[in-house]
């Protein structure tokens, strides 16, 4: 399978790639650098933001993200900027924690989870938290590390979750009440523990089959809706950290990545860049925050 290196964004950690439909451009965040990224028809831009951004999801008119300090939309500006307003806060269980991954469900919700900065410490504080429709923030799960993989089936009708940290590598799956947005009957979907990489970013297709970044492991993983492992990708990076469905067939998929400092990157020079999979599989459009 080719993969295709689009724009070599040398990213801290590239994350939340989310593809626009009306503007036919994937959007990206660099965590560390605060930074919001665009690539369409070729073309790269950046907007620089006062916090670190983690997550977003689209809105009517710009985005929602979830950062350090709490749910934020955002709005980029002709100058590089991005202009920042806050939907609501949130106490973190400690010091240092900043949101993680995050997505809306099929119904419009946007979610996020939060973790320590230093998720060396592994740290059981971190939360999962659902933001309705006027913008209040209700936790719906805690004593996480680092929760990631956020992803619901096409129906809407099941949520999966992992923790990525290296202590726990799982991903569960949950049954969610679309009415309520809230998940229940949790189970093990998946011990990544017997497969190359730890669980990172997911996306989920038309088909239902959830789809996760090895990180560390230089792959991208398949699983079907019974938990079966029938496809693996492999990305000329150590550590991918997301993957989203785009294109104007919604049959390309993109691959953000991490880009290690301090470390000997000979061996994978494009760390931290983007990257596209054309598969003959289609994913689904990722729904609008309704606020």
């Amino acid at each position: 399978m080719h993969c295709e290196l689009i724009v070599d964004a040398r990213n801290g950690t590239g994350e939340s790639p989310v593809w626009h439909p009306e503007e036919q451009a994937l959007y990206w965040v660099d965590i560390p650098a605060r930074q919001l990224h665009r690539w369409q028809d070729g073309a790269h831009q950046v907007w620089q933001g006062e916090e670190m951004i983690a997550c977003i999801a689209r809105t009517r008119q710009g985005w929602v993200a979830g950062m350090e300090s709490g749910i934020f939309q955002l709005q980029a500006k002709p100058d590089g900027t991005l202009d920042s307003r806050l939907v609501c806060g949130v106490e973190h269980a400690e010091p240092g924690m900043r949101f993680n991954d995050g997505r809306c469900d099929r119904q419009g919700r946007f979610w996020a989870g939060s973790m320590l900065k230093d998720m060396q410490q592994g740290a059981h504080v971190g939360a999962l938290y659902r933001v309705d429709g006027e913008g209040a923030l209700h936790q719906q799960l805690k004593e996480m590390i680092v929760p990631n993989g956020l992803a619901f089936s096409p129906d809407g009708t099941r949520m999966y979750l992992s923790d990525s940290h290296p202590n726990v590598q799982k991903i569960w799956v949950f049954d969610y009440d679309i009415d309520s947005g809230t998940p229940y009957n949790q189970r093990l979907f998946v011990d990544m523990r017997a497969f190359p990489g730890r669980p990172d970013g997911a996306a989920i297709d038309q088909d239902g089959c959830y789809w996760i970044c090895g990180n560390d492991a230089g792959q991208v993983h398949r699983f079907t809706p019974d938990g079966r492992l029938d496809r693996s990708l492999n990305v000329p990076v150590k550590k991918p950290a997301m993957c989203a469905f785009g294109g104007a067939q919604l049959d390309t998929l993109f691959v953000t990545s991490i880009r290690p400092a301090g470390v000997d990157l000979s061996d994978q020079p494009m760390a931290g860049g983007v990257f596209a999979f054309e598969l003959g599989v289609k994913g689904l459009e990722e729904p609008a925050w309704r606020g």
